[in-house]
């Protein structure tokens, strides 16, 4: 590390500082006879240009991707800092704006002064605060009741920045991770933000608040019509529509002991119908297949004894306008209770976001995330429903049926975001 460090200063000057360090091996025949490496990404320290460094560090606008460069930077400077105080030998590294890496053999690490790194974290701190400035003078921040009284250095408490870091680590969008910190901020006196574990309750309550979820979610009610309670399923092709009906099917006949019936609208995949009919053998309940809004209708009438009717629907490309089309002609011969729209919570944001735009012109009313076995980080799905509004019914963690099911809890969804175990037992 330190060869690789005076390579870093002799390419980009005395001031430059590292921001990432990986290790790999490279060469060598299967792993036989590779060396290590260092991988380094560095900076010029922002004084690339310049004929002096400046008296003092000046911070420059925040941009869009602010948030990412503070969560390195600072993510980096806590390990950095940390394993310097255990060595009693300090050293400094990170810095606004990123350079090619530098790839050197691994060497020992490098004495430097500690006052650097921690005006490095100071500098990172007031970044945080302009960006939390900027915000609240935001519209959309007025309309959440943001008090207006902008984040200073001075009053950005330790507490309430870790938290923002781990929102931001976590992938929640800068603004929404703003809001919950503002939320926070009123909710908490000062007095109670140097407790560790208030300010993180305080954290977790207020991202409850953020994610609407259906109460009812997990109850078989009978609708005020007389009908049984009529659920349709849809989204995008490959988000486990099949498997998360047979999961309800299998939770509301065995468990709740409830009178159920499966209809699939999917006859366009060859292995679709066989596929839900074994679940549907099973689990012990009938199977009916419609292939036109006129054949849905029929069958539903046949179901008229039961306390429940799962409706499957063939997955839809969101820019699919056609199968949209037939689908929606579905729906409306179907006129179920619930439409939930099945998202799978390994897509990007972008993804989902598109998907629940494209399904808007069908009448969905609620959202099953799935796949979160799968997943590498929750915060889009609070970002995601935060911003669709829609609630959120259940989520499903892994292929086991029934069992990989459970109605959405806010308080469970929080922790997962914070970087909770996926397994309520753990």
């Amino acid at each position: 590390m330190a060869e690789a460090l005076a390579l870093v200063k002799r390419e980009l000057g005395p001031g430059a500082v590292i921001l990432h360090a990986r290790t790999y091996k490279q060469g060598g025949f299967w792993g036989i006879g590779a060396r290590k490496v260092v991988e380094i990404t560095a900076s010029d320290g922002g004084r690339a240009g310049r004929q002096k460094p400046p008296a003092k560090p000046k911070l420059q606008p925040v941009d869009p991707v602010a948030g990412d460069l503070i969560r390195r930077t600072y993510a980096a400077a806590q390990a950095e800092l940390s394993r310097q105080q255990a060595l009693a030998a300090p050293a400094a590294f990170s810095g606004p704006v990123a350079s090619p890496a530098v790839v050197a053999p691994s060497a020992p690490p490098v004495a430097m002064p500690l006052s650097d790194l921690t005006q490095e974290m100071r500098a990172v701190k007031q970044m945080v605060a302009q960006l939390m400035q900027k915000q609240e003078r935001k519209p959309a921040a007025a309309k959440a009741g943001w008090s207006g009284k902008a984040a200073r250095p001075s009053d950005l408490h330790p507490s309430l920045f870790d938290q923002y870091l781990c929102l931001l680590e976590r992938e929640v969008t800068e603004e929404l991770a703003e809001e919950v910190i503002q939320e926070v901020r009123r909710a908490l006196p000062e007095t109670e933000l140097g407790n560790t574990l208030t300010v993180r309750r305080a954290v977790l309550e207020a991202i409850g608040r953020f994610i609407p979820v259906d109460a009812e979610a997990g109850a078989v009610r009978r609708p005020t019509d007389g009908r049984p309670l009529t659920v349709l399923l849809v989204g995008p092709t490959g988000v486990g529509k099949t498997t998360t009906l047979a999961k309800l099917a299998a939770t509301f006949k065995l468990k709740q002991k409830k009178k159920v019936g499966l209809i699939t609208l999917d006859t366009y995949r060859i292995a679709a119908v066989d596929q839900l009919r074994t679940y549907a053998n099973i689990i012990g309940v009938p199977l009916h297949v419609a292939a036109n809004p006129e054949e849905l209708t029929a069958v539903l009438s046949r179901c008229g004894s039961c306390d429940v009717v799962l409706i499957d629907s063939a997955g839809r490309s969101p820019r699919d306008e056609p199968r949209l089309e037939q689908l929606r002609r579905f729906c409306q011969a179907a006129n179920p209770h619930e439409v939930h729209l099945v998202l799978a919570s390994t897509c990007s944001e972008p993804a989902l976001l598109e998907a629940v735009e494209r399904f808007s012109t069908i009448r969905t009313d609620r959202i099953i995330f799935t796949k979160l076995d799968e997943a590498v980080s929750f915060g889009v799905l609070l970002n995601v429903a935060k911003k669709v509004n829609k609630r959120l019914s259940y989520v499903t963690t892994g292929q086991e049926v029934p069992h990989d099911i459970e109605p959405s809890r806010p308080s469970r969804l929080a922790a997962l975001v914070m970087g909770g175990c996926l397994e309520e037992s753990c």
